[in-house]
């Protein structure tokens, strides 16, 4: 396996992450349109990766973002308490009226042949306001710091957004921890900020800097503009589709020590055949096939990301690593809301062929 020279010295946090807090609104299996109540989710999708690394599998975890002086970021700050991330918070004050805000997510869960929709409020969010400068990081990271994680999403926040997460990955690299990066292309954000092209530009210069990359064909393809095949001329749990893509990121973005991804075909919105498949330089693994039975498929991917980072940072072997990756995240569409409630028992047991027959 791909040497990643993960710190084995004692680090104040294992994992840290940079990203925005959002609060997400979710009204089950009502379509907005009908709904009269909503659930509240706090998510991100960097933070949830710390989130689920704290509350499962037992790390010290960070997460540098934007705070606001207003409720909705009173509740934000005691789920990220309650989860046991520890916070680097840049304050904003609202003014009352317009912001800056915490950003708001809309997402219904769907139902058999309806998709789950989901659709954002991000205007004046705080934490697209970031940028370089804004966070010491060689005091952050003089502390000691094993692994550090941004995404996609939190770059197509704004333009200071990605150049944060170079600051940031630089920073990451000159006092020695891991890089990764979630593609999670998402073309809804990128829309006002210059598109596919400029998603594409962005991405490239920020995986310069990454050890570890992860997204599926299609954030492949459209993120980093990698040429592969018709994704969807073949099935998504085609593995050659990928290992056919590896040989491009490798001559493009030879700094890139590994790629993993999740395989997923959905036959409803909550039946799906999943998959995971991940991708070294010396050395590859494919994960089983299970059927999901979904209740929310919203943090699944982060699930993955999660569980993946834990088996690299533990010490397991490939196959095991990639394996704790596919069952956290199998196991995070069961749960309602983004962030885990499995616990690490639960995950090294399906992982291992568990079964969900009753457990005395």
């Amino acid at each position: 396996m791909t040497k990643l020279n993960i710190r084995q010295d004692e680090c104040e946090l294992d994992f840290l992450s940079l990203g925005s807090l959002v609060h997400r609104l979710d009204p089950g299996r009502t379509p907005f349109r009908k709904a009269r109540e909503v659930n509240i989710h706090v998510s991100g999708g960097e933070y949830n990766c710390a989130a689920n690394l704290a509350d499962c599998f037992g790390l010290n975890t960070g997460i540098a973002t934007a705070m606001v002086d207003y409720g909705i970021g009173e509740l934000v700050q005691s789920r990220v308490q309650e989860m046991g991330v520890k916070p680097f918070y840049k304050w904003f004050e609202h003014d009352g009226a317009r912001g800056p805000n915490i950003a708001t997510v809309y997402s219904d869960l769907g139902y058999g042949v309806r998709p789950p929709v989901v659709f954002y409020n991000r205007a004046n969010e705080a934490g697209a306001m970031l940028k370089p400068g804004d966070f010491d990081w060689d005091g952050i990271f003089s502390k000691g710091v094993r692994w550090f994680h941004s995404g996609g999403i939190y770059a197509a926040l704004s333009e200071t957004t990605s150049e944060l997460i170079i600051e940031a990955m630089k920073a990451a690299k000159k006092h020695g921890a891991i890089t990764s990066f979630d593609l999670n292309y998402r073309g809804k954000l990128w829309e006002s900020m210059g598109g596919l092209d400029q998603a594409q530009t962005t991405f490239k210069k920020i995986v310069e800097h990454v050890d570890v990359l992860i997204g599926n064909e299609e954030d492949l393809q459209l993120g980093l503009g990698v040429k592969g095949p018709d994704v969807e001329k073949k099935s998504k749990l085609d593995t050659s589709v990928f290992f056919e893509m590896m040989s491009e990121v490798n001559r493009d973005f030879p700094n890139v020590k590994m790629v993993a991804t999740t395989m997923r075909e959905v036959e409803s919105a909550n039946q799906h055949q999943w998959g995971a498949v991940v991708w070294t330089k010396s050395e590859q693994a494919i994960s089983p096939t299970c059927e999901l039975k979904v209740l929310d498929r919203i943090g699944g991917g982060d699930g993955f990301a999660s569980g993946l980072i834990y088996g690299l940072l533990d010490g397991r072997s490939l196959d095991e690593t990639l394996r704790l990756g596919w069952a956290h995240g199998a196991l995070s569409t069961t749960f309602s809301g983004d962030v885990t409630m499995a616990r690490l028992p639960e995950v090294e047991a399906f992982a291992s062929g568990g079964s969900a027959r009753v457990q005395r």
